[in-house]
């Protein structure tokens, strides 16, 4: 959510202290506008490492393309983040060693454990995995449309062909440009659908290739066995071991506060409205 406001909104949004408060200004109407909408009994922001040791690990070329350094006006954005948003009395959850996706679906894996509902606010549609009757995404897309978009197990399968579950088996036959995973070779989206579907599973597919009639599919499947299972667990989620938040609705006094700090006073304006009323 920083990255995408830090690009959305100009940096000439600044503090007092003349520096950019664009990516948390721009968050924070991201994330209340939700907040508003569902009245969450909690909110938990998670963050980690873009691309997690054990995932290069298993193949280096994972985020490679991706800029390696926040530019400097972000970097102190970052820095400030915990602070600003857990005035919010929002829950700031981080990892060093998995990323900030492993953390939300663990979340979401403890709360669907206890008997409630999770809403998870992404823009990365590995998320879609995570996908039941008790969890629904909320797919934060570029582009005109105000929020995000709920995606539940139907819309999964009706998007892509296959149930939430198949998710990353689909990733790694499809791959994912934007995470350096080429997929498999001349296997495009509706072809690892209907791959999907036939088989099962990724594993068994590749059990399977043998009897694949298309040569060239038979060769993809047969070479690429090791770096297909590879991208299917870089795609699949970590478990991580979390405990469930307690109650706590949003403390717009104390955000309000915050805000006023940080020179967002339309902002503050905002949620000192919302303490009133």
């Amino acid at each position: 959510m920083l990255f995408r406001a830090f690009y959305a909104l100009p940096k000439s949004i600044k503090g007092a202290d003349g520096k950019p408060v664009n990516a948390l200004l721009g968050t924070a109407n991201l994330i209340l506008r939700e907040v508003e909408k569902h009245d969450p009994r909690a909110v938990v922001l998670c963050s980690g490492p873009d691309a997690a040791p054990y995932r290069s690990e298993l193949y280096p070329a994972y985020h490679a393309d991706r800029e390696a350094a926040f530019p400097d006006e972000l970097g102190s954005q970052w820095e400030d983040a915990g602070a600003f948003f857990g005035a919010f009395g929002w829950t700031i959850a981080e990892t060093d060693s998995y990323e900030a996706d492993d953390l939300l679906g663990s979340y979401a894996a403890v709360e669907t454990r206890a008997g409630g509902r999770t809403l998870i606010m992404t823009g990365d549609r590995d998320m879609f995995q995570c996908a039941s009757g008790e969890v629904e995404v909320l797919y934060v897309s570029t582009g005109g449309k105000q929020g995000g978009e709920l995606i539940g197990a139907a819309e999964v399968k009706r998007r892509y062909g296959i149930p939430p579950e198949l998710v990353p088996d689909f990733i790694a036959l499809r791959g994912d440009p934007s995470d350096g995973l080429p997929g498999a070779k001349g296997v495009g989206e509706k072809g690892a659908a209907e791959l999907l579907r036939k088989h099962g599973s990724l594993e068994a597919l590749l059990a399977n290739a043998f009897r694949e009639s298309r040569p060239k599919l038979r060769q993809a499947l047969t070479e690429q066995r090791e770096d297909l299972l590879a991208f299917k667990e870089i795609a699949t989620l970590r478990k991580v071991k979390v405990g469930r938040p307690r109650s706590k609705r949003t403390d717009y006094r104390s955000a309000a506060k915050a805000a006023r700090q940080r020179g967002m006073n339309r902002l503050a304006e905002r949620l000192q409205q919302a303490a009133r009323g």
